[in-house]
């Protein structure tokens, strides 16, 4: 395996596209290999123009240095596209990005159920209210959802999967370091802390209009289905999609008003049959339950009512009465006379955020304020919060009138 910093300097040579990228490893097998050839060799290859091979002749490995300081320095990590973690449904599109950025958890995609969520920036109040509900449910039933940082359905999308407790990807177009638009920056912090953040740009990158068709390749090719809740006619959603369509990914549309401009790109999509029409995270799913034996939660019958409220009001979380039962995780057993219920680690940590987790270590043996718990975890409080509320409900966690917090649970760590 080639030194990282072949990687980076490959990728910052000027007339290069992806697709010649790849003739190049193809033909000389790796980055390193390709610093070492000389003139001739690019020249004889064909289809380089002069600017790349007067790129390729810039041998200086200053650059590729300093980019692996900073990452360094940020806590930044490189995968690159012959490293054996390499998700393999993106290795396969057209042009995979040579090197991703990254920070975070680690995921292994192509076990993971990952759902590309996109729309609108300027979104409307349906959109919005839709985005973070659809997450959410998604999140709940085991979805990895992906997304980008931008405004509008982008960040409504992160927020309602990580309301839900759910981790979270994105994919920005911009260095990690470079929080786009600036007032996004807790939510990177969230995402980062709980899921992973994605760029093929090194730090220092800033965020270009050009950068995001690019960017939105990797979206869809992380995932195997990708939702449009909101879109004009013509838009980056759209481009997404068409992406998403050439990857032979699932594609699917949330309906909207006719004659709302917001709504014009994703009816005609599920007009022409580009996409199939959803109303809940039970449409989306119910296309992977067979790929993916075991790694989605089944959602509970619909109380009555429920199936025409799926895109108005009631909040982002339903009642416990109505949510998905979790798989049989938890065990019961005797202990000093009474009965202790035990979490399994093997089986909740698949099933709970880092943030829950590092929650119920921290409060074995005892009643915790949530000072007490930030204090223990180093979790900002927000988090905190977060996490606390979506334990209580699941019973994992009991409350004295939200002043202290103890586990009801214990984890079993074997």
């Amino acid at each position: 395996m080639s030194n990282l910093k072949h990687w980076i300097w490959l990728t910052q040579r000027r007339g290069i596209p992806g697709q010649i990228a790849v003739r190049l490893l193809e033909r000389f097998g790796s980055p390193e290999q390709i610093h070492a050839a000389d003139r001739g060799a690019f020249e004889t290859l064909g289809g380089l123009s002069g600017e790349a091979v007067r790129s390729l002749m810039e041998k200086s490995l200053d650059g590729a240095d300093r980019i692996l300081g900073d990452c360094d320095r940020l806590g930044i990590r490189l995968l690159t596209l012959q490293d054996a973690t390499y998700p393999e449904r993106l290795k396969a599109i057209h042009q995979p990005p040579m090197v991703l950025y990254w920070k975070g958890r680690q995921f292994a995609f192509d076990e993971e159920v990952a759902i590309a969520m996109v729309g609108a920036r300027k979104a409307t109040p349906y959109g919005v209210d839709t985005a973070s509900r659809l997450a959410g449910e998604l999140s709940r039933r085991g979805a990895l959802i992906v997304s980008g940082m931008a405004e509008g359905i982008d960040a409504t999308a992160v927020r309602g999967a990580l309301k839900a407790g759910g981790p979270v990807v994105s994919v920005i177009a911009g260095g990690l370091d470079r929080i786009y638009p600036a007032f996004h920056r807790e939510l990177y912090e969230d995402v980062s802390a709980v899921g992973a953040m994605f760029s093929e740009y090194p730090p220092g990158t800033e965020h270009r209009g050009s950068h995001f068709p690019i960017r939105n390749r990797i979206l869809s090719g992380l995932s195997v289905g990708v939702i449009a809740v909101e879109s004009a006619r013509a838009s980056g959603t759209l481009l997404t999609i068409g992406h998403a369509l050439d990857q032979d990914r699932e594609v699917f549309a949330v309906p909207g008003p006719i004659g709302a401009p917001m709504s014009e790109g994703t009816n005609r999509l599920i007009q022409t049959g580009s996409a199939k029409l959803i109303m809940s995270a039970d449409d989306v799913l119910c296309e992977f339950e067979q790929r993916f034996p075991g790694k989605l939660l089944r959602a509970d019958p619909l109380a009555p009512g429920a199936a025409e409220q799926r895109l108005s009001g009631g909040g982002e979380r339903p009642p416990a009465a109505d949510r998905p039962k979790a798989p049989a995780e938890r065990e019961k057993k005797a202990a000093s006379g009474e009965k202790v219920e035990y979490l399994r680690w093997a089986d909740c940590k698949d099933r709970l955020t880092d943030d829950q987790r590092e929650l119920l270590l921290a409060m074995d043996g005892g009643a915790f304020r949530v000072d007490d718990l930030v204090e223990r975890t180093q979790i900002p409080v927000r988090r905190v919060l977060s996490a606390l509320t979506l334990l209580e409900v699941d019973g994992y966690v009991s409350g004295e009138g939200g002043k202290r917090f103890q586990a009801a649970v214990k984890l079993k760590m074997e």
